[in-house]
């Protein structure tokens, strides 16, 4: 992974985890449901932002590289592309 894809998908997981605090302190706090449900929302979206961002510098660095060597490489990039594809899609 590129140095500068990985700091800035670190600095998004950390505040990532900053919301998922709150969250749990919105809990303990027995704020209104309907609030915490907004909160989980906005976590899970911004979850699904870094994966996207994760899948993205796979496909164009990982997935380019296994090309260029074909065989086997390829084939196993490729199926492994196709599966967390399949488990963002069902997420």
């Amino acid at each position: 992974m590129n140095a500068e894809v990985a700091q800035e998908q670190l600095r998004r997981l950390r505040r990532i985890e900053g919301q998922v605090r709150g969250i749990a302190g919105m809990v303990e706090a027995d704020a209104y449901c309907i609030d915490i449900l907004t909160q989980v929302s906005a976590a899970s979206r911004a979850l699904q932002a870094v994966a996207l961002g994760l899948l993205d510098d796979h496909m164009s660095h990982c997935l380019v590289e296994a090309a260029r060597h074909g065989g086997e490489l390829q084939d196993t990039r490729l199926r492994e592309a196709s599966a967390a594809i399949a488990r963002l899609v069902r997420s």
